[in-house]
């Protein structure tokens, strides 16, 4: 292909990619699905078959998808459910890929180790499929924290199973015990430098002055692959790292956050409709319908079988009821990442690869054809929804380009000593003003007798040198511990008594 038709074909893959979005959301279908049809139609046309280039592509894509969920994550909303997420992500891996492989291997004829590197493969939910369907509906935030959280921290098992399998199957004598011991390895780095980089971050982003605001998000991205780059040079599982790294600086004080988060979220589209193209690109729909029954049947076990196995064992002694659960065993999504693993074998040159990629790519696409479509719809079914009315509007900022101002967004609760004030009985630091208040679905103009209520969401223009000022006049400072009011000490019906006549006496004299 000569350059032009390459920058033609780019071109295409996002306008197509763009519409595709407007389609899927009418159709009640995961974007991701039409992306992978697209692909496939365009490889009738345009033969493409690196391999290693999707694998670069897709692992770019991954760091970014999961750099921009993590800056939109709470840490509030994930804290009560790190031992769900932790456990699904790990334990629930575990059960998941191996029943899963027990089922390839009897559905393709496999060996043991084949079957297993399989269900290694879909064992994990994906990011960029989790963050993409949960992101646009109304789900219970507790679920939705939990699902974000797994999804964002199950790569490092998933990764750590296809790899080890891959070395057993090409080295038989190679030790399970020192595969086991580099899996925490991955775990401990990722975790350690993901948070170490996610402070350097947040330090260099509030201290440094650049020219022009437009950067800031360039140097966040910048950092992100950098952490993934470092910590996978030192054997560290990268992806755990840039999502560690990304909650943390979601959930500090950050200058040009509006900027940043907007750049990310549209980078993170480009780079999931690119990688999700590309990937279909590489299968022809006739290798499809060769693994067509063997790949319903697995799909099946996968999601009917294995997840639901996995899930109620790995969340038995936690506070979730059965409803719940059974939202969580269906929403394990697959997308980009088995489809990335799934590239390991093929360039390792493992015996049944091709079949293996073809039916890991089958079960992606029937997983999210099916389970994206009905996941909006189980959970109104099960209760597990929110109400229209508490859906929260949102206003489009503007770019402050160089100057010293920022606008900040802060969502006010009970206990912030705003609520019940109106806005002239703040005292708010000199040039400093509420330019929007969001409550609920509707957008409030702000006046000097607007009174704050509890769950506002407000719009703040400051100076940079005033924000630490007027956050604590808003939402004061939630960090320390409220001090108890001492209760002034009563005085005793004894001492009450001994004065009467020390009074009266003290009368007298003066009289006297």
């Amino acid at each position: 292909m000569s350059i032009g038709a390459i920058i033609l074909l780019f071109a295409l893959m996002l306008i197509v990619g763009v519409f595709t979005t407007k389609f899927s959301s009418r159709l009640g279908l995961p974007s991701l699905v039409l992306f992978l049809l697209a692909g496939m139609l365009v490889n009738t046309y345009l033969s493409f078959e690196d391999v290693k280039l999707t694998q670069l592509i897709g692992i770019m894509a991954l760091i970014i998808i999961l750099f921009d969920g993590g800056t939109q994550t709470k840490w509030s909303n994930i804290r009560p459910v790190l031992g769900a997420a932790g456990s699904l992500a790990t334990v629930g891996v575990l059960l998941t890929s191996v029943i899963t492989g027990f089922a390839a291997m009897y559905v393709f004829d496999f060996s043991l180790l084949e079957g297993m590197l399989l269900g290694a493969i879909v064992g994990s939910t994906d990011a960029a499929a989790v963050f993409a369907v949960l992101g646009s509906k109304n789900f219970d935030k507790r679920l939705t924290a939990t699902l974000e959280a797994e999804s964002g921290s199950n790569d490092p098992m998933a990764v750590f199973l296809t790899v080890a399998l891959i070395e057993l199957i090409q080295f038989p004598d190679a030790s399970i015990w020192m595969a086991i011991g580099s899996f925490f390895v991955q775990m401990g780095l990722g975790l350690l430098l993901g948070l170490l980089f996610g402070k350097i971050t947040v330090f260099i982003i509030n201290h440094i002055k650049l020219d022009t605001s437009s950067l800031y998000p360039v140097l966040a991205m910048g950092s992100a692959i950098f952490t993934y780059a470092v910590t996978d040079y030192l054997n560290g599982s990268g992806l755990l790292a840039v999502y560690v790294m990304a909650v943390f600086i979601g959930n500090n004080d950050l200058t040009h956050r509006f900027t940043i988060l907007r750049f990310n979220e549209g980078f993170a589209w480009m780079m999931q409709i690119v990688m999700f193209i590309l990937m279909g690109m590489l299968v022809f729909p006739t290798q499809l319908m060769e693994v067509f029954w063997e790949g319903i049947l697995l799909a099946l076990v996968l999601m009917v079988i294995a997840r639901p196995v996995a899930t109620f064992v790995t969340m038995a002694f936690m506070k979730y009821n059965v409803k719940e659960k059974t939202f969580v065993s269906w929403a394990g999504l697959k997308g980009a990442v088995p489809i990335v693993l799934a590239t390991y074998p093929v360039l390792a040159g493992v015996e049944n690869s091709d079949l293996i990629f073809n039916a890991v790519f089958f079960v992606v696409l029937f997983s999210a054809l099916v389970q994206g479509s009905t996941l909006s719809w189980l959970a109104t079914k099960l209760g597990l929804t929110i109400s229209d009315n508490q859906a929260s509007a949102s206003i489009e900022l503007i770019n402050l380009g160089t100057t010293d101002s920022e606008i900040m967004k802060l969502t006010v609760t009970r206990e912030t000593p705003a609520v019940g004030k109106s806005l002239t009985n703040l005292d708010l630091p000199d040039d400093t003003l509420v330019i929007g208040i969001t409550r609920g679905k509707k957008l409030l103009t702000p006046t000097g007798n607007t009174v704050i209520d509890h769950g506002d969401t407000l719009y703040v223009l400051s100076d940079k040198e005033n924000r630490p000022l007027a956050k604590r006049v808003l939402l004061g400072d939630l960090d320390k511990p409220k001090k108890k009011k001492k209760k002034p000490k009563r005085a005793k019906p004894e001492q009450t008594e001994k004065k009467e006549p020390y009074q009266k006496e003290k009368i007298e004299n003066n009289r006297d």
